[in-house]
């Protein structure tokens, strides 16, 4: 099959250049927003144009509303598990590139993942994303068979109920292969949109240094039957207004093609990595940031959106009120770092691919964010339900989805509460239960909730909507 380049790069820069602050179209574009409609690239371009403080504060409060109407005051919880760091790429920006000299390299045994495992399990974790190089030694099937040991692998009552995949884009067979193992998300980040930025980020002659095979990954991956997808952008290697377009673009192509968009959309900005030494002239600022995020919220209402422990526990505070749904905790990025037993905070950059900004543990991350009012969420019933895809999309549309979501976090957290929390976050938590009940208004529902709560506090696992 030839795919298309849906990457309309004269558009998107003639977009960038030459659209004006308008104050009466934006007004009218926030306003589909909130009526939870997807914007075109036209219309996200001018809320990037925006520059005047109020109409900002506006785009602002317009995403924390429509965040709130979507997901609620949920946060879901994940943490990435890192497999395998051999590659056979160059990637100018990354510490595992195959010419970084001083980088350990590093596999992870079949024991040593379930060490691994069991130590994200003995913390709380439910939901994994498992990372790989780009190397012929991580092949389909070696994927999913490291997927079926994260799903074997148990201690206590913990488990892992979702894996996620982060690793190079396959052919439609290798996407059967993994997806036949019972991945969740499967995730590819094209870099960089711009096709200039791209090759002189990628060298030719790597697997990587083809545009068009990383930017068809995801029509592949819907060919091999895979309807749960994750796309992004690394943030600073090029104009963020840029990417911004061309993440919406790849949104908006995903929807006309295959009837569902991307599952979630990551904008991580470039942090320091293991011998690395690039002019970093697009770097995003704070600000630029915050704005980026609040704008991709409202241009693809009904996508998750992740930010990572790259970012500092400040700047993620920030964010959760108005885009971000979905972050990990307790985070460790060197191969083998969860079941090693290091000083908190401390950090190996020659086993890492790139520095972690916020080092804090899992259940600080929990405790930080119930003082903030959310829920943390370690919810895995719509993926194991079937409401994915285009099934995700007749639930979520209308807002029914709010039945499950709210309940079933309400049901993981109270999960982590009596196995895993410290008694400060214990204590938060259950305040938090007690407030979310008083907020579902269908009083059949709020009964079935506090039934299934009592079976959780007799030793039930796993019960959801």
């Amino acid at each position: 099959m030839k795919y298309i380049d849906f990457i309309d790069t004269e558009k998107i820069e003639n977009l960038v250049k030459n659209t004006h602050e308008d104050r009466e179209r934006v007004e009218e574009i926030l306003a589909k927003s909130l009526n939870k409609e997807a914007l075109n690239l036209e219309e996200t371009a001018a809320l990037i144009a925006v520059k005047s403080e109020d109409l900002l504060e506006e785009i602002f409060n317009t995403a924390r509303t429509l965040k709130k109407q979507i997901y609620g005051n949920r946060i879901v919880l994940f943490a990435p598990l890192y497999v395998g760091n051999y590659c056979i790429n160059d990637c100018r920006y990354c510490g595992f590139r195959k010419s970084a000299k001083t980088t350990v390299r590093k596999t992870l045994t079949e024991q040593e993942l379930k060490n691994e495992i069991i130590s994200l399990e003995n913390q709380g974790h439910k939901r994994l994303i498992l990372v790989y190089g780009e190397s012929p030694i991580y092949s389909p099937e070696y994927i999913a068979q490291t997927v079926r040991t994260c799903y074997e692998t148990k201690s206590g009552n913990g488990e892992i109920r979702r894996v996620n995949i982060n690793a190079a884009p396959l052919d439609i067979e290798g996407y059967k292969v993994v997806k036949a193992a019972g991945i969740g998300t499967f995730q590819v980040f094209q870099e960089t949109y711009h096709r200039e930025t791209y090759a002189a980020m990628h060298p030719s002659g790597t697997m990587k240094g083809d545009y068009m095979w990383r930017l068809s990954a995801m029509d592949r991956a819907f060919e091999g039957g895979i309807d749960d997808m994750g796309i992004g952008a690394l943030f600073g290697l090029y104009d963020w207004r840029f990417e911004v377009l061309g993440l919406v673009s790849h949104a908006i192509h995903l929807k006309e093609t295959f009837g569902v968009g991307p599952h979630t959309i990551s904008f991580p900005r470039m942090q320091p990595a293991n011998d690395i030494d690039i002019p970093l002239p697009w770097k995003v600022s704070d600000d630029d940031f915050k704005k980026l995020v609040a704008i991709l919220r409202l241009a693809v209402p009904y996508t998750g959106l992740i930010m990572t422990a790259r970012e500092n526990k400040g700047i993620r505070d920030a964010l959760m009120q108005f885009g971000v749904s979905q972050i990990d905790a307790g985070t460790h990025l060197e191969i083998g770092g969860y079941s090693e037993q290091k000083e908190k905070g401390s950090q190996t950059l020659s086993k890492e691919q790139f520095q972690v900004g916020d080092t804090r543990s899992l259940d600080e991350v929990i405790c930080e964010l119930l003082r903030n009012d959310f829920i943390p969420s370690f919810c895995t019933s719509c993926y194991r339900m079937g409401r994915t895809g285009e099934h995700f999309m007749e639930f979520a549309i209308p807002g029914f989805i709010g039945n499950f979501c709210s309940p079933n976090a309400i049901l993981t957290l109270a999960e982590y509460l009596e196995d895993y929390a410290g008694e400060e976050t214990r204590k938060a938590g259950f305040e938090q239960i007690d407030r979310e009940l008083a907020r579902i208004s269908d009083p059949v529902r709020k009964a079935a909730v506090i039934k299934r709560l009592e079976s959780v506090k007799e030793g039930k696992r796993d019960l959801h909507f």
